[in-house]
């Protein structure tokens, strides 16, 4: 991609760097995170149940979810295993090139997840799975609005995330690039003001191998 800026290109670039230890890392991670499982299972139920009204067609009709932010794919497959029309885009080019070598039955594309290559309404569902955490916090509104324009009137977004923990926004060293940690109120509070109302919210405490409590909402764009 060209005219990328100068922190998203780090971005990329930090994760090409890591991309192969990373695939092997996390492929198979869901395994063990059954509230995880269960969040993107009632995500990818109320997706469903949002194309074609309560009918007995609307799992049919519910229409394309992307995840942004995809990585090697792992969530982008599980979502697909779960009945929904996904794709996923990712920054890094070498994430992606693992990606459709992991899942050849899926779509994946470079993309920046701020400014998508997509028409206004054109998803029922989105996905931002530990990829919001690397955008500064004064940018987030604005990836925000981009996933309200390119979510259709009642579709659905997710966001996984690490939460703050009492604390304000705080910075961390992530192992691959600079993330941030977000009160789960003050995000919602953003979603909000870009014209989301909120589904649902969950906390967990961190696992084994995790440092920080772990953050998801649910989030429906207005009608």
């Amino acid at each position: 991609m060209t005219g990328l800026s100068s922190h998203l290109r780090a971005t990329a670039e930090a994760y090409d760097a890591v991309a192969v230890l990373y695939a092997d890392l996390f492929r198979d991670v869901l395994d063990t995170l059954p509230l995880d499982r269960a969040v993107l299972a009632a995500f990818a139920e109320l997706v469903r149940g949002s194309g074609a009204g309560a009918d007995a067609d609307a799992d049919a009709d519910a229409g394309p979810v992307a995840e942004l932010g995809c990585g090697p794919g792992p969530v982008t497959a599980h979502l697909r295993d779960l009945g929904l029309d996904v794709f996923g885009v990712d920054l890094s080019p070498v994430m992606v090139g693992l990606a459709r070598e992991a899942y050849p039955d899926l779509r994946f594309a470079v993309g920046d997840m701020g400014a998508l290559d997509l028409e206004d309404g054109a998803l029922r569902g989105v996905v931002s799975w530990y990829s919001l955490i690397h955008v500064p916090p004064r940018e987030v509104p604005g990836y925000l609005a981009e996933f309200g324009r390119v979510l259709a009137p009642g579709g659905h977004l997710l966001l996984g995330f690490f939460e703050a923990e009492g604390e304000p926004v705080t910075a961390f060293d992530h192992k691959v690039t600079t993330a941030y940690r977000w009160p789960i109120d003050e995000l919602a509070g953003q979603a909000r003001e870009a014209g989301f109302v909120e589904v649902g919210r969950m906390l967990r405490e961190p696992g084994p191998q995790e440092r920080f409590r772990q953050g998801r909402l649910v989030m429906r764009r207005e009608e």
